[in-house]
């Protein structure tokens, strides 16, 4: 099969990498340099919990391509940008692998293909150019972004499983969406302000700051007519953090390299569709205000 990884950070590296492990994938990369200019040099490898040495096609220029697939794996903030640039090509597929919500949307409104919804929970850590380190075995979950089946999505679930990724393919997207938006609403902004890793939420002063940030998404999703009870998403924080004890969360990682974070689309998310369904979301409002005065002090806003 033919795939574009378009954001080939971190996370989108660690996917192409193990989708080129499979003769029959030929993979493209679109990121930045020195990364992509290593890659074409020398090649990609990941190291740490799954391990390959491949060599992708790799671009700084997305535009113009075509494939079978296009796996999104940029920033939120970059969605319209990418959105844009996936355009001028063409594509039968093309699925979502981002945090925080809204970017299905940006994506299908853009393009004239199916856009399938996805999360992943693995753990992905930049080391240097050409080299990226999976640090904790996760999950790819994946389909229609609607919800309901879809042919297209079992293939898409199919392949990622001939990889030897963990992949489910899943009925209930927006739940789906939601779950994972209430894990990182507690997780994200709490380790990257405390500049602690994912395991740290589990201690008392930080466990009562995410679980309300979870709490709250939950809400506000049943108010968005998705059903996850206060119940599933506290739940579902804790099994990532249990799983995820030294994860450096990814907007940790944006702190620690002095990047914008992706704030806007995971608390900013909640506190936008708090205040349109007129429901207090304090603690996610405390937590974004936080995270963008950082943002602002650093000129990144």
């Amino acid at each position: 099969m033919q795939i574009v990884v378009f954001g080939a950070g971190s996370l989108g590296s660690l996917v192409g990498a193990a989708l080129a492990r499979e003769a029959a994938n030929e993979v493209t990369l679109v990121g930045r340099d020195p990364h992509v200019r290593t890659i074409r040099e020398t090649g990609l490898e990941l190291v740490g919990e799954l391990e390959a040495t491949v060599s992708p096609n790799a671009t700084t220029d997305g535009s113009g391509l075509e494939a079978d697939l296009a796996v999104v794996t940029v920033k939120s903030f970059d969605t319209a940008a990418a959105a844009e640039t996936l355009a001028t090509g063409s594509y039968d597929t093309v699925l979502s692998l981002q945090n925080g919500m809204g970017n299905e949307t940006t994506l299908a409104d853009a393009l004239e293909t199916t856009v399938l919804a996805g999360t992943a929970s693995y753990g992905a850590l930049f080391r240097d150019p050409g080299v990226v380190a999976c640090t904790g075995i996760g999950e790819i979950v994946l389909g229609p972004r609607e919800g309901g089946r879809s042919a297209r999505a079992d293939r898409i679930g199919d392949l990622f499983k001939a990889a030897g990724l963990e992949t489910t393919v899943a009925d209930d997207m927006p739940r789906r969406l939601w779950e994972k938006l209430a894990v990182n609403a507690g997780i994200n902004p709490v380790t990257a302000l405390s500049r602690s890793e994912n395991g740290a939420i589990l201690e008392h002063e930080a466990n009562d700051l995410a679980r309300s940030a979870a709490r709250e998404t939950a809400r506000v999703a049943r108010a968005c007519d998705v059903r996850l009870s206060n119940r599933e998403a506290v739940a579902a924080l804790e099994r990532v953090a249990s799983e995820t004890t030294a994860n450096t969360s990814s907007m940790h990682q944006d702190i620690l390299a002095t990047r914008r974070t992706e704030i806007d689309a995971i608390s900013g998310y909640v506190v936008d569709r708090g205040e349109e369904c007129a429901l207090e979301v304090s603690t996610n409002r405390l937590l974004t205000s936080l995270v963008r005065t950082w943002e602002r002090s650093h000129g990144l806003r």
